[in-house]
């Protein structure tokens, strides 16, 4: 008999098992739903699928009468021109801090004690000073994903180079490479599908960031429309945009995975290891 540990799931299994969660959560709001509106016909809290699509069609995917736009793409696109800016930001420093930081000894001892103090600062802290400092704008709101996930990804990728295999630095060294060579034509390359994979895992404290930052000085945007509804209870609103921004968030990790498995196939075939 196989041990648990050993035995794996066929793909139609593993399809199963991935969607039995979901449809259990489902299942049980739609019951907890039924009860508390068979209770009280205007309960707000969990407000039943169909009224939630009703207010979905109503409020955010009908054209706006004064506008005539659309509410929900405009806040979705608000919101993603705001995190992709800040991550690919967050992403290019990382990149540009994190192996520095990692393959020069001098320049790790001199930053690396300012980067790991850094990145214990609390971003929503420093969340006003950044709408002093910018205004109330778009510069405020990218700057806090930066500087939220920044630190983050430079902390990450510096561990990654640090455990680079020395075997492969010495060999160029002793063909001649320089430290720019080194650098350049042998960590860069190695370091690029793992820097995606620390963007995979700063996108939800890049999320919460957007969310923030949208929530206190926004106009449009996905954390925008939550925190303008909350004040009329409005869950049948809140919770649409919540599922949309897990969405959001779960189809740019998948993308992000895709285009590592394709670009850099023998880092997929590594892992898989």
């Amino acid at each position: 008999m196989k041990r648990l540990i050993n035995r794996k799931p066929n793909r139609g299994n593993a399809l199963l098992l991935g969607l039995l969660p979901f449809v259990i959560l489902v299942i049980v709001y739609v019951f907890a739903s039924h009860s508390r509106l068979a209770d009280n016909a205007e309960d707000k809290l969990l407000p039943s699928i169909a009224q939630m699509a009703q207010t979905m069609d109503k409020s955010a995917l009908s054209p706006s009468k004064r506008s005539g736009e659309i509410i929900f793409w405009n806040d979705t696109l608000a919101s993603l021109q705001r995190l992709g800016l800040g991550i690919g930001i967050s992403a290019a420093l990382g990149l540009m801090l994190g192996v520095p930081l990692g393959l020069i000894p001098l320049v790790r001892a001199g930053f690396s004690p300012f980067i790991a103090a850094f990145s214990m600062v609390p971003p929503i802290a420093i969340l006003p000073i950044l709408f002093i400092v910018f205004g109330m704008g778009e510069v405020a709101k990218v700057a806090l994903i930066v500087i939220g996930v920044t630190p983050i990804i430079v902390r990450d990728l510096q561990h990654r180079v640090e455990e680079f295999p020395k075997e492969q630095l010495i060999k160029a060294q002793t063909l001649g490479a320089s430290s720019w060579t080194l650098a350049i034509r042998i960590i860069v390359p190695q370091m690029l599908p793992r820097l995606l994979d620390s963007v995979r895992l700063t996108l939800g404290t890049a999320w919460i960031f957007l969310i923030s930052s949208e929530a206190i000085a926004a106009t449009e945007g996905l954390g925008y429309r939550i925190f303008l509804v909350r004040r009329y209870l409005a869950m049948d609103m809140i919770l649409p945009y919540v599922l949309w921004i897990t969405v959001l968030a779960f189809l740019a990790d998948f993308i992000l995975k895709k285009v590592t498995c394709k670009v850099f196939p023998w880092y997929a075939k590594k892992d898989a290891l």
